[in-house]
């Protein structure tokens, strides 16, 4: 649990970090507005391997780093294999 709380705490820290930064935005927006994100790929595959289900998968995805902090905080160890 201590390991979850450092990694959470850790993620928020560094997020708020790079989104606070007032630098030139043009080329970050032009790939936000046309790509995948990184947390919507990692939250599908993460669901994907889980629950081998499209549906979920999508919805995931949507959700994205929601997800992402969800699984860190509830995967077991024997997951991990």
């Amino acid at each position: 649990m201590i390991k979850q709380l450092l990694f959470l705490g850790y993620f928020l820290l560094v997020s708020t970090t790079v989104f606070a930064d007032t630098g030139d935005f043009t080329s970050t927006t032009s790939v936000v507005q046309k790509g995948v994100g990184l947390g919507s790929v990692i939250a599908v595959v993460t669901s994907w391997e889980r629950n081998k289900s499209i549906l979920w998968a999508i919805l995931h995805g949507i959700f994205s780093w929601f997800y992402v902090i969800y699984f860190a905080l509830t995967r077991n160890s024997s997951e991990t294999k």
